[in-house]
């Protein structure tokens, strides 16, 4: 199949020739041409998969054909989880959009930063608005935008935008959208809480699931004393002469101290959370990108919009709370055709959530054990105290993502029913 199947104005066929994307992705192939009739959409995918392609196409056909001769107004909206992930959304739209007679101006705004400079760029208008919730609602607040336009809807890593806590914001983001317009939710995982929440949001939605093990990542579980993790690290690091590794952790205080002690081991290392301003997770991610950082050690903030040429490892220092997280966080490596690696440390007290990862993601790894680092956890039990510290892995006695994404349904169902 090609792009020019669907129907696309030839400028947006010109802009995929230009930027190489000969040949539309599985996603892509299955969700255009419904996007293009105006139909809603409910689309999983594996991270790396051209997700991004796949509904900004249609969204700037669907701009360009809405004529509105008053001051420019917003009439599509793309909601992302992170700041990363807002500014490689808003790129790609802009990128696709550069061959367009008619301009269309893409405004991406996030939070982190100072709001002044967003609301100027704000100022005689914008077409499309890709934004993190928060700043949406705060430039709303201050009259620097009106969602009565919108008429595309598209969240973009849905799951994960009312895991980190964007529920009530979401909410309200809703109740000022217009009734009638075209929704679009786009993910590389969908729980079946999440199923709920489309039934409540979604009219009819055209369900594009596209399955597909990424035999370019190459999986592995290593069983390793918790203590030890970190001289593991190093040891693997400089066994294979590896040069950018994304590494994974369960905190900020993590991230912080693992990156501290990789230091002074004469590594190159940042940390990177969400409490590091904007200035600093930029100039980071541009270091690790230009090769002047071997090591980046990340919340799971890094698991969604992070998109870094020949990222061959990622390596789980501590377990994915979130089993669903497991997809995202590999899905940093191995990404458009390349080769990747993602690594797994397991220790005692993980080892059962791990078996519950295998289980959920259909695969079961060999536990390998390396030379100086040996452990034989199968025949340890760990606690089954609560209380006791699972190092990142295992749900305790906050909700979980299913017990969050419940409550958002039943609350924006209710405010439907208000209305």
């Amino acid at each position: 199949m090609s792009f020019l199947n669907f129907g696309l104005l030839p400028a947006l066929i010109q802009a995929t020739n230009s930027l190489g994307y000969s040949t539309p992705t599985p996603v892509q192939s299955a969700a255009i041409s419904s996007a293009l009739q105006g139909l809603d959409i409910l689309a999983s995918a594996q991270t790396g998969s051209g997700k991004t392609v796949a509904f900004a196409l249609p969204m700037l056909q669907h701009v360009v054909y809405q004529v509105d001769s008053s001051a420019k107004r917003p009439k599509a909206l793309v909601l992302v989880p992170t700041r990363e992930l807002a500014t490689q959304v808003g790129n790609v739209i802009r990128n696709l959009a550069l061959h367009l007679l008619q301009p269309i101006k893409v405004s991406v705004v996030f939070g982190g930063v100072s709001i002044n400079p967003q609301m100027m760029g704000l100022r005689g208008g914008t077409d499309i608005v890709v934004a993190t919730p928060g700043r949406l609602l705060d430039l709303i607040a201050h009259n620097a935008l009106v969602l009565s336009h919108i008429s595309m809807l598209v969240l973009d890593e849905a799951d994960s935008l009312l895991d980190l806590g964007f529920s009530e914001e979401l909410a309200h983001i809703l109740k000022l959208l217009p009734i009638k317009r075209q929704n679009l939710f786009f993910s590389a995982t969908f729980p079946s809480a999440v199923q709920l929440l489309a039934q409540t949001l979604l009219h009819d939605p055209v369900q594009v699931k596209v399955v597909a093990d990424n035999p370019a990542i190459e999986q592995r579980a290593i069983a390793v004393p918790a203590p030890m993790r970190t001289q593991l690290l190093r040891h693997l690091i400089g066994l294979h002469h590896w040069s950018r590794i994304l590494v994974f952790v369960a905190s900020k205080y993590t991230a912080e101290i693992l990156a501290d002690k990789l230091r002074k081991a004469q590594i190159s290392a940042e940390p990177f959370h969400g409490e590091l301003s904007q200035g600093k997770r930029t100039q980071v991610l541009a270091d690790f990108k230009a090769s002047r950082l071997t090591v980046v050690v990340a919340t799971d903030l890094a698991a969604r919009g992070l998109d870094i040429i020949q990222l061959h490892v990622v390596v789980n220092y501590d377990l994915p709370r979130s089993t669903d997280d497991y997809t995202h966080r590999i899905g940093r490596t191995g990404r458009a055709g390349e080769t990747g690696l993602a690594i797994s440390f397991i220790s005692a007290t993980t080892l059962p959530h791990w078996h519950l990862i295998e289980k959920r993601q259909k695969i079961k790894l060999q536990l390998e054990n390396i030379a100086g680092f040996e452990t034989n956890i199968t025949t340890t039990t760990p606690s089954t105290d609560p209380q006791t510290p699972q190092n990142g892995g295992v749900k305790g006695q906050r909700p979980n993502k299913k017990d969050k994404l419940r409550a958002f349904a039943a609350l924006v169902q209710t405010d439907q029913q208000v209305d």
